[in-house]
């Protein structure tokens, strides 16, 4: 198989994938939605940093370890749905916080770009969603092998098929944030906050205890 030819496969693959639900899209859509899609920025970068090493632990082996290892594998299990808790709650805590504010109160309909703080705050977030995804390693393992031409360096392909889906991620990611973005005035509503949220706390909650409680 000659690996241009294989591009477009992979492509529509990783765009079947970037599609689905799960965590990121969680975090992207809550963040857009409160933040803009500058807000959403950090968080895109931080969860495509963590799926490119992983990546690169794929094509030298080391996700396979972990994949094989079951103490690896279990405490990789425990963290994610710990941080993925972590988010949920605090999301609730959030949401409970705000619970008197009225939904005519002030909004602030251009929230202004994130500290630098926050920033690293929030990519540091997507990284450790995504590196503490024990799925990521088994996934890594099992998807770039079939695009890799025989006879070409395993992880130098990896590597740059890895770069063509964080590109292409990110661009779908950043786009869907500039969508949910555009209705950030409403979001920002305190009573919609409110209920946003609690909806997202739930959502990442329930991600945290299936995490928890799959095997593999």
């Amino acid at each position: 198989m000659d690996l241009v030819a294989a591009l477009p496969a992979f492509v529509v693959a990783v765009v079947l994938i970037s599609a689905s639900p799960g965590p990121a899209m969680a975090l992207i859509l809550r963040r857009a939605a409160l933040r803009g899609v500058a807000g959403a920025v950090p968080t895109v970068l931080g969860l495509e940093a963590g799926l490119y090493v992983w990546a690169l632990c794929a094509g030298a082996g080391l996700a396979a370890l972990v994949a094989a290892s079951e103490a690896a594998y279990l405490v990789l299990r425990v963290v994610g749905a710990a941080v993925l808790l972590y988010l949920g709650v605090r999301s609730w805590r959030a949401a409970w916080a705000a619970r008197g504010a009225g939904a005519a109160a002030p909004i602030n309909p251009a929230p202004a770009a994130p500290s630098p703080r926050s920033w690293w705050r929030a990519f540091g977030e997507g990284a450790l969603v995504m590196l503490a995804n024990p799925k990521a390693a088994a996934f890594m393992i099992a998807f770039y092998p079939q695009f890799v031409p025989a006879g070409r360096p395993l992880l130098a392909t990896t590597a740059l098929l890895a770069l063509l889906q964080v590109a292409v991620e990110t661009v779908l990611y950043l786009g869907l944030a500039a969508v949910v973005g555009r209705a950030g005035a409403w979001f920002r509503r305190p009573a919609v906050r409110r209920r946003l949220d609690a909806v997202s706390g739930t959502v990442l909650v329930a991600l945290g205890l299936r995490m928890a409680a799959e095997g593999r």
